[in-house]
Order: C-alpha cells, then structure tokens, then sequence
C-alpha cells in the first residue's frame, strides 16, 4: 500500500543527488539466471494514467508497495538525473521517477530510457521463491 499525500509534490524537501530509491520488483521483471532487472520494471503504463515510476525511500517501504514483491531493486539519484529524468517526492516514504514517455507515444525513447534504468539498477533482495 503507497501512503498518499493530501497536497503535491511541491510540498515535499527535494531529493538530493546522492540519495537511493528502491523499486518493488513484478514477477517477470528479475533476469533470475543474470541476476539483473528487465527493462519492463520501467515502462509506464498509459492504461492506467501512470505519471511516474513508482520507488519508496526503503527496502522495507518496497517490499510493503508489492503485494507479491520478487524483489526490490536500487537506483541512484544522480543516475535517474543524468538521463533528463527527476526523482519526485509524493509522500514522506515514496516518489516516483518523472519524464519517461508512455511506449505508445514514444516507443524508442521509452525503450532507451527503461533500459538505461534497468542497468543502472542493483537488486538489493531477492524472494527466494522460484
């Protein structure tokens, strides 16, 4: 469950470059034979109106976000940053990444950009579940 905020992100002290989010990890988007996250963990979902890519600002807050967590995943701030993208408070324990296009906009950025992501990323825990 995301814990939600009353009022916008503006209200919420800005992230610095040398913080970490984690990102709650679906089935399917662990390469459990390369230990590595899919660049599916990072595509918006237009479907659903989804303005960013969901991350919390723990383990545990990710592991609460998913109710069928396969793993969690970390990222820097400074490395979402360098690719034009921001990190954005919406609550005391969650953000999300902001100006990844929807795949049915842009196709090739949003492939570009979910792969930059992905290699960025370290997974951190791991369900032991197969």
């Amino acid at each position: 469950m995301i814990e939600q905020s009353s009022g916008n992100v503006s209200e919420f002290e800005e992230l610095s470059d040398n913080a970490v989010v984690y990102r709650a990890l679906r089935k399917g988007w662990i390469d459990r034979d390369r230990s590595i996250v899919k660049s599916d963990a990072y595509y918006l979902r237009q479907r659903i109106n989804e303005q960013g890519i969901s991350v919390n600002f723990s383990i545990e807050q990710s592991l609460k976000a998913l109710k069928n967590c396969e793993g969690v995943a970390s990222i820097n701030v400074c490395e979402i940053r360098e690719l034009g993208l921001n990190v954005v408070r919406d609550s005391s324990s969650h953000g999300i990444i902001i100006g990844l296009p929807y795949r049915e906009d842009n196709r090739p950025k949003a492939d570009e950009l979910a792969l930059l992501l992905a290699r960025q990323s370290q997974i951190v825990w791991e369900s032991l579940s197969r």
